[in-house]
């Protein structure tokens, strides 16, 4: 998806079951944190633990994270809460708006990806590695650990007495991390695969896979407009003739196209890696969602 300004549609507000927030209250003692999405929640509750109480505006499984639109009680929620987190990068344009609280503590995940590699023109670099901007940053490893420690960072500053706590609980983390990075790290040098979006792009970046998708089809997908016929064609031969190593299908955001196309892929024996924007339903947190998406990955890759 592209960085998208206008978020439309609907979407309830829920507790963020999925990383064991309860319903916030003002006599919990927890602190109160309020993230765009239950994926950034999740990070933060794997820092906080027991010492935090977290709110996600956006943790439905089934829903186009795109198709929201804010309430009044999204904005009554960020006001009260001691911290809030967000994307940032255009994903989640509507959550700063709401941010009303002169110097409120807040993070924002876009601006502390790892940049050490990537281009200023976002061109593939000698190894074929498409670098380009995206803002799907919680795919990035190394983003996803510069958010948990500034989480540990602005948590300890809230609640002083607990941050060895918290420091404690961002090493773990972060370790699990790494040993992600170690598993997903090379593993599809050599490989080629294609994507029905790229909001995977960094850790197929990180498996050293050449992402061949067809850069008029990703942008008409991204747009949600009509694939050119050409760029139909291609893709399709691409999985049909079994020229890719997997197909990467984000099943939060499926229409048709994708859809045959991932019927497709099953049809010719390609791999299909699904992936998702926000942690699906029985998923215990950050660590367990990624750690199922890397090993489905690293297997289709190795097959």
């Amino acid at each position: 998806m592209t960085l998208r300004n206008a978020l439309v549609g609907a979407l309830a507000v829920v507790s963020l079951a999925a990383c064991g927030a309860s319903t916030p209250s003002a006599d919990t003692g927890k602190i109160q944190v309020v993230a765009s999405t239950n994926v950034w929640g999740s990070v933060i509750k794997a820092v906080g633990g027991d010492e935090v109480e977290v709110k996600a505006l956006l943790d439905d499984p089934s829903a186009d994270p795109h198709s929201y639109e804010s309430k009044p009680a999204d904005a009554a929620l960020i006001k009260d809460a001691k911290l809030v987190v967000f994307n940032g990068g255009g994903y989640d344009d509507f959550f700063p708006k709401l941010i009303t609280t002169d110097g409120q503590k807040k993070i924002e995940a876009f601006p502390l990806r790892d940049n050490h590699a990537e281009p200023a023109s976002g061109a593939p670099d000698a190894e074929g590695h498409d670098h380009s901007v995206n803002e799907h940053v919680w795919y990035d490893l190394h983003t996803v650990r510069a958010v948990a420690e500034a989480a540990a960072n602005e948590l300890g500053g809230i609640a002083p007495g607990k941050k060895t706590t918290f420091e404690s609980n961002t090493q773990k983390f972060t370790a699990a991390l790494e040993d992600l990075e170690k598993k997903v790290a090379g593993v599809g040098k050599g490989r080629k695969v294609a994507a029905t979006e790229p909001i995977a792009h960094y850790l197929l970046d990180a498996t050293g896979a050449q992402d061949v998708t067809p850069e008029a089809f990703s942008k008409a997908i991204e747009e949600e407009s009509d694939v050119p016929a050409a760029a139909l064609a291609e893709m399709n031969k691409l999985v049909e003739g079994k020229q890719v190593n997997a197909l990467v299908n984000n099943t939060q955001t499926e229409n048709q196209v994708t859809k045959q196309l991932v019927e497709k892929a099953k049809t010719a024996g390609v791999p299909v890696v699904e992936v998702t924007e926000t942690l699906p339903a029985g998923a215990t947190g950050y660590l367990d969602w990624m750690s199922k998406q890397v090993d489905a990955l690293s297997q289709a890759l190795k097959a």
